[in-house]
């Protein structure tokens, strides 16, 4: 793999890590969770712990008007009934917390967070420049 592009991989992951937990400090005690995952803070990586698992998966966006991107994926891991609404507020605040801080976790590239359909999506550079 390209290093810039194992560069940009480290810094999504970072930006994946960042919203677990910013989600976590918001919701984390609203729900139990499921009783296969480990208390926040046990696993070693907070998507693999806690009431959230985020993660960004590139897509080549075939047949989407955006076309290539990362998807960025907010999955609520609990056995509990959430209601509709309760899963859009999250859904709203991982978007937007997004927004605010994708140029700190990715600095020098042209992206943006979309909604597409019901998928977050980032979207703009994701060059290598010369190689």
């Amino acid at each position: 793999m390209h290093p810039k592009q194992e560069e940009l991989e480290r810094q999504m992951s970072e930006l994946c890590q960042a919203l677990d937990n910013h989600l976590e400090d918001i919701y984390g005690g609203h729900y139990s969770i499921h009783p296969n995952r480990l208390k926040r803070g046990m696993g070693s990586n907070p998507s693999f712990d806690g009431l959230f698992s985020t993660s960004c998966s590139f897509t080549l966006g075939y047949g989407t008007k955006s076309g290539r991107g990362y998807l960025v994926n907010v999955e609520i891991r609990t056995l509990d009934r959430i209601p509709f609404e309760e899963k859009a507020r999250i859904q709203d605040h991982a978007f937007d917390y997004i927004a605010e801080n994708l140029k700190t976790f990715i600095p020098g590239r042209d992206l943006e967070v979309i909604r597409e359909n019901n998928l977050m999506k980032i979207v703009g550079d994701f060059s290598l420049g010369e190689v």
